[in-house]
């Protein structure tokens, strides 16, 4: 994945990085939704794993989760699905998930499953370093990764002590709270990205959490600028309208 957001940097673009729940908008046309996604131009997906009770999650993204779970999204009907899909895709998968359903699904067999689904790393807000040596472990046996996340009240010293479990990217949280509010504190976000370029050198860093359009990025001064867009709750608001996916990448593209 590093190496796919560093040829974004190259071209002289943000590497973009959408997040959707599984079985958005509902489960008979998320794979249609999915391979749209990809084909607008997505560089990482994001897979969001519906939970009951998700923490870091705002209106948008937990209405879409209780949903899917009522429609019956399952992790292995998830997992299943994606080796369905292998091959169909070109953008790198994420899995984005609370800790409890992977701990359950058995962390061995989740990164041996993983892996044959075709994904490559996990993102999982609610797992300290401290509790991560385990699932780092069951991933590093089948070749995956687990993403840090970072955020404003993250300290240097902090970010630090995740760096040589770093590998591919670091997710930048640009605000407190959860995922889709406004944030328009932008010193605080470039103060934020600015101690994790120093504590993460050499590692591309993906800004998310109320990304909605590409003028936020442009309104951080230049060495505060991220190598990666995440973006969900806008995403999902643009399909619940109606709207094709291709129309919402447009913005970041023509950027």
């Amino acid at each position: 994945m590093k190496e796919t957001i560093l040829k974004a940097h190259a071209e002289g673009r943000y590497a973009l990085i959408p997040y959707i729940t599984v079985g958005y908008p509902e489960p008979a046309r998320f794979r249609e939704t999915l391979l749209a996604i990809d084909a607008a131009g997505a560089d990482i997906i994001e897979l969001g794993i519906p939970f009951s009770d998700p923490v870091a999650d705002g209106p948008v993204i937990e209405a879409a989760g209780r949903q899917a779970l009522a429609d019956g999204v399952t992790l292995r009907g998830t997992l299943r699905e994606l080796r369905e899909l292998r091959g169909s895709l070109h953008a790198k998968l994420v899995l984005m998930g609370y800790a409890n359903p992977f701990l359950q699904y058995g962390l061995e067999q989740l990164a041996s499953d993983a892996r044959e689904a075709g994904v490559s790393g996990f993102i999982v807000p609610d797992m300290p370093l401290e509790e991560t040596p385990e699932f780092r472990a069951a991933l590093d046996r089948e070749g995956l990764t687990l993403i840090t996340l970072v955020g404003q009240n993250t300290t240097e010293e902090r970010m630090r002590q995740y760096a040589p479990y770093t590998k591919e990217y670091v997710y930048v949280v640009s605000m407190l709270g959860t995922t889709g509010s406004r944030n328009d504190h932008v010193e605080t976000i470039a103060e934020t990205m600015r101690r994790a370029r120093r504590a993460f050198p050499g590692v591309p860093l993906a800004l998310g959490f109320g990304l909605r359009t590409p003028e936020q990025l442009d309104a951080l001064p230049e060495d505060a600028r991220p190598d990666a867009a995440i973006f969900g709750t806008a995403l999902l608001r643009h399909i619940a309208e109606g709207k094709a996916v291709a129309d919402f990448f447009a913005a970041w593209q023509q950027h």
